[in-house]
């Protein structure tokens, strides 16, 4: 997720990337742990969207949801999932203005 190179963490996401490229070993397996976790939460579906990516164990949050208590659930689920270590919320609200 190139998107974390800006922030303070951006020279080891960076290293991290260049290391693994697509993916460090169990990346993809903790990814696909947590989306199935979030599947099984309706409250989390469409028109809601929320996007999982790992990098080095690290699961990134992504997207949007509607509510406050929708993004700390997602947040619960994935840190609950067993082998993720650390979980970046990255989740934004949906917007509801003009």
């Amino acid at each position: 997720m190139l998107a974390t190179a800006a922030g303070p963490d951006g020279c080891a996401a960076l290293q991290t990337l260049h290391k693994c490229g697509a993916g460090c070993p169990g990346d993809l397996e903790i990814s696909a742990a947590v989306r199935a976790r979030l599947d099984q939460h309706a409250e989390l579906r469409a028109p809601n969207q929320v996007y999982v990516s790992t990098l080095e164990g690290t699961v990134y949050l992504s997207g949007q949801v509607a509510t406050e208590l929708q993004r700390d659930i997602a947040e619960t689920v994935a840190r609950g999932t067993p082998g993720v270590p650390r979980v970046v919320d990255l989740i934004s609200l949906e917007y509801t203005g003009r």
